[in-house]
């Protein structure tokens, strides 16, 4: 029997290596898979080996670093003595996973990546480590193939896992009576993140420009999505009149009217919704210094990256303020002209993509592999 390790660290990642492991069974239902992850996976079938749920702290913090460091040893001294798998996939989570990968590289174990780290934004010197300890590279999006190549690393093109995961859902009436929202009124659906970090940065910062918003625009509500990783007291205080809803990100990113976004996937994800949006990050100032220093692009949001144009505005740490925010909302809710011309250069941002089902072309590259 054929036995795989699969190494995912936060919730998107344990979902797409799911979406993997399924097509994996279906295809050769005798591959034995453990995995560190979570919900999602053990949901396909994956033995869990542990569960990722502390991986996704972020931050300078000694704690931290030192059970990410607990975890790697107690991974590589399980993989490399007892399970011995044919394979291991790592899964995003490049600091963790590049760091795991020397380790058991040089046990001699098979090393293959899906959505590796991207490279293109930051810190490219990183693809010397991933063309040493990497045997192949399974990228998901087009332009990484020929950089990975050109640096002698072995890659292959999967498509984008969110282009065929992203479900059909509910209509805008439905979502409105669901949650007794005003039909009335516009929808400002507000996601500050799904990690705790995120939220300690951002939710005062989206709940401040919300108030800026409203009134300038009283025909307006709010709503914040909340992350299945949040736990419901780091939500305590917020207004009355904004109304968490949990479990219904995708509802809230097709249904909204406008999105106030924190950076990341979730900007993809509305991108192919066609929803308009702003997106915004800030964390410690010295944090942004050394991103600052590592950057090899100088957009951040993956609808504008992916398109090379500046469609999303981006509102990152010192443009991060509510008055800004508010200014760049408000014009979407107010002018259609503006609105729909985003939503239009939305559109073409799947056209960059593919219509692949990644999570099948991966399974059938790592079974071909095996």
């Amino acid at each position: 029997m054929k036995k795989i390790f699969i190494i995912t660290g936060e919730y998107s990642g344990d979902k797409h290596a799911s979406c993997v492991a399924r097509e994996i069974f279906k295809a050769n239902p005798d591959v034995s898979i453990e995995a560190v992850g979570g919900s999602n996976l053990a949901a396909a079938g994956v033995k869990l080996f542990c569960n990722h749920e502390k991986m996704s702290a972020m931050g300078f913090n000694f704690k931290i670093l030192i059970d990410h460091i607990m975890l790697g040893k107690k991974i590589a001294d399980y993989l490399i003595n007892d399970y011995k798998p044919d394979l291991v996939l790592l899964v995003d989570y490049g600091g963790f996973n590049l760091n795991i990968a020397k380790v058991l590289k040089r046990a001699g174990l098979k090393i293959f990546y899906y959505i590796p780290p991207q490279i293109w934004a930051s810190r490219k010197w990183r693809i010397n480590t991933v063309k040493r300890y990497i045997d192949k590279v399974i990228t998901i999006f087009p332009f990484e193939i020929d950089m990975y190549r050109q640096a002698g690393v072995d890659a292959e093109f999967a498509g984008h896992p969110l282009v065929s995961q992203l479900p059909t859902v509910c209509s805008k009436e439905q979502l409105y009576q669901e949650f007794q929202l005003d039909n009335s009124k516009k929808l400002v659906s507000i996601f500050p993140g799904s990690r705790v970090f995120e939220i300690k940065n951002l939710l005062k910062l989206f709940i401040e420009s919300a108030k800026i918003i409203k009134q300038k625009n009283p025909d307006t509500q709010f709503v914040i999505c909340q992350a299945p990783t949040i736990k419901d007291e780091l939500l305590q205080g917020i207004p009355e009149d904004i109304k968490i809803i949990k479990n219904k990100n995708y509802e809230l990113l097709a249904n909204s009217d406008v999105l106030m976004l924190a950076s990341g996937t979730v900007a993809l994800e509305a991108a192919l919704y066609g929803t308009p949006m702003i997106i915004s990050y800030k964390g410690p100032e010295f944090i942004y210094w050394v991103y600052l220093l590592v950057r090899c692009i100088n957009r951040v949001s993956l609808p504008n990256i992916i398109s090379d144009k500046d469609i999303v505005p981006e509102l990152v740490q010192h443009l991060a303020k509510p008055e800004i925010i508010a200014k760049h909302i408000s014009e979407l809710l107010s002018n259609k002209e503006k609105h729909d011309e985003m939503k239009k250069d939305l559109e073409n941002v799947k056209h960059f993509l593919t219509d692949k089902i990644s999570c099948e072309e991966t399974a059938k590259i790592i079974l071909k592999n095996l």
